[in-house]
């Protein structure tokens, strides 16, 4: 039993630590966000940089696709910031953009900075020749430009070239300063979502290793979780052009994963949902098998585009682009009916969990309403603060239940603990009752023989030896008493079963106890009502609760006060005994009924032990409360009967 418990608690204390550390990654990730984003700008907002809102675009024919330069007398058009024109007309392929660059001789080193840009292959033209090429043979779109340019004193034209399949052109502006600034700018942006992603991806890894921990009813919403991590951690990964820019040669495998993330995540994050709703809802678990189904087909889909191309680009990007977007806005808004619902009748964990899932899904949807009402110019970014607010939840609860796991494993020690007791004590107690019916009646039979011969040889001596000789009845007189009390253990005669008026029997025995409780200094008070009814035998309830005042009357100080009351608790008689005396610590409590513990100098603890089984054959229950020093209270429960039954 020992080596058990000690493995369980081992286990848990493995499970408590793993818990603590996913607690501990997933706010380090979410802190090191909140200071990414909320850090006081550094030097780049302050560097005397100039932004370009206005320029011009032209948009590239199909059959201009090998010119090198603008057509002459081709009709630019007028775009901004304000009015950006990005998406691709039908019969065109890209579109020329025009800079103008103003002075820049005021900077050491000149650069351009175009944060947000879209196009596939992108080619720079300064003074007609090719400063800067980037050319994609992956379906990601945006990217970013910079681009240190000469020092001069007069403005300049800077073209871009840009060939893509739905968009291109500039959306943010450009920016001309400093290049120190200006690169750490371009960097700094999107630095947030990297490491936000590189965290969540290690929280994932470390989920999916402590796995084999949990149960297998566990496992399921774990593995769900800790894919959920992992897929979110890869999109904000790769969804970010810093990836794409740097490691243009992996470019494919990055599109490839961030679909298949796509394709993860959401039924994932269905099923997780499901099971924290604990399947109550059939249509949303319905709507989760569709979804599996669904992107079973999408990762079908990308995995020909992949082989393919451009061939299959079309089907590819119809269902991975505006079917997905309309199931996800589906499964969002049902998470967000669903969550309300269970966060108005949920328990504090499910309330949590639900308030996260709420934002997540407030936050995708709008990131959704955006996208579409801006045809597609909005760049997702919402959506990563409600996977902020859920990891946040997440957290709290993982908190709150590394708290509760840990009080039930010190109450299942304690109740574990106060069942091996339990279980020794019965087992002596079966021993000493196997042998108490065995052996009581050889062994008193021999003694009242022996107390008859000690009586006469006594009356036949002078004064000295009878003084001995009664010393030594007096002593089988004790034994005598001691085997009584070992047979009564061991078989209780309860042979006559009554109902008995509580009252009744706790007055006689006020009558007979107050007299010893006076010579110790001590007042009975009684309060016992009225209707108050058990079955018992009255001998043996009498025995049973004069030993209890007996011994709270032994335990008495000054002005000691021993309070006897009982009343009705539902179908059960309260009988309480409570006292000022000595009191006992917890130890001498759990010791309460063995055989030969007693806290008085003489006593056997026969007395307590004999108390415990009256009260047991009865089918009632015993509990001592005490403190050292204050005193000690004995309730007594017994089942009630009804008044006919006693009339």
């Amino acid at each position: 039993m020992s080596k058990w418990l000690i493995a369980s608690i081992y286990r848990t204390r493995c499970k408590m630590k793993s818990s603590r550390l996913t607690a501990l990654l997933s706010m380090i990730g979410v802190m090191v966000f909140a200071l990414m984003v909320l850090s006081p700008k550094s030097a780049f907002a302050h560097s005397p940089d100039l932004p370009i809102t206005e320029w011009n675009i032209q948009w590239i024919r199909a059959d201009d696709r090998t010119a090198t330069a603008p057509p002459e007398g081709g009709a630019w058009l007028p775009s901004g910031t304000g009015r950006p024109l990005t998406a691709i007309p039908e019969g065109a392929v890209g579109a020329w953009v025009r800079l103008v660059i103003p002075p820049t001789s005021a900077w050491n080193h000149p650069t351009l900075l175009i944060e947000r840009l879209y196009g596939l292959d992108v080619s720079v033209y300064e003074e007609g020749r090719v400063v800067y090429r980037i050319k994609r043979n992956f379906d990601y779109e945006r990217t970013k430009l910079l681009l240190p340019v000469a020092a001069k004193g007069d403005s300049t034209d800077v073209i871009l070239r840009i060939e893509s399949k739905t968009r291109a052109g500039l959306v943010s502006g450009a920016r001309i300063g400093e290049f120190n600034a200006m690169s750490e700018r371009f960097v700094r942006k999107e630095l947030p979502d990297l490491l936000l992603g590189a965290s969540i991806g290690f929280l994932a890894m470390i989920m999916i290793l402590f796995t084999g921990y949990l149960s297998r009813r566990q496992r399921g919403p774990w593995v769900a979780l800790s894919l959920i991590a992992l897929s979110t951690s890869i999109i904000l990964i790769t969804y970010s052009p810093l990836p794409n820019i740097y490691f243009n040669e992996y470019g494919r495998i990055f599109q490839l994963l961030f679909d298949t993330s796509m394709c993860v995540l959401f039924p994932a994050f269905c099923f997780y949902v499901d099971s924290v709703f604990e399947g109550r809802y059939a249509f949303f678990t319905t709507f989760g098998r569709w979804l599996i189904g669904y992107c079973v087909c999408c990762f079908a889909i990308d995995v020909l585009y992949q082989v393919f191309g451009d061939p299959v680009y079309p089907i590819y990007r119809l269902f991975t682009g505006m079917i997905f977007a309309a199931w996800i806005f589906v499964e969002l808004l049902m998470i967000l009916v669903l969550s309300i619902m269970n966060a108005v009748r949920g328990n504090r964990d499910s309330i949590i969990l639900s308030l996260g899932f709420l934002s997540l899904a407030i936050a995708g949807v709008a990131d959704l309403i955006l996208l579409f009402a801006s045809h597609s110019m909005h760049v997702l970014f919402i959506w990563k603060y409600g996977v902020m607010l859920l990891i946040g939840s997440l957290v709290m609860i993982l908190a709150r239940r590394i708290s509760a796991d840990y009080a039930k494993l010190l109450s299942y020690s304690k109740e574990l603990e106060l069942y091996n007791h339990r279980l020794q004590r019965t087992e002596k107690m079966k021993i000493i009752s196997d042998l108490a019916a065995s052996v009581a009646h050889e062994v008193r039979n021999p003694m009242q023989v022996t107390r008859g011969y000690l009586q006469l040889l006594s009356s036949k001596t002078d004064e000295e030896t009878k003084r001995q000789f009664s010393m030594a009845i007096n002593e089988l007189d004790r034994a005598s008493t001691i085997i009584t009390d070992f047979l009564t253990f061991a078989k209780p005669e309860l042979d006559t079963i009554v109902p008995l008026n509580v009252k009744e029997e706790i007055q006689q025995i006020e009558t007979i106890m107050s007299p010893l409780a006076a010579m110790h200094g001590g007042v009975l008070i009684v309060r016992i009502p009225d209707g108050l009814y058990i079955n018992g035998n009255s001998s043996k309830f009498k025995q049973a609760f004069i030993n209890m005042i007996k011994n709270s009357i032994e335990a008495l100080q000054s002005e000691g006060i021993i309070e006897i009351e009982a009343f009705a608790e539902g179908d059960t008689a309260v009988i309480r005994v409570k006292d000022n005396g000595e009191g006992m610590d917890e130890g001498q409590i759990a010791k309460l009924g063995e055989p030969f513990f007693s806290t008085k100098s003489k006593g056997t603890g026969l007395g307590t032990m004999v108390t415990f089984r009256i009260i047991e054959v009865m089918k009632g229950t015993l509990e001592y409360r005490s403190t050292k020093g204050k005193g000690t209270e004995a309730i007594v429960r017994f089942p009630l009967v009804s008044r006919d039954q006693f009339q």
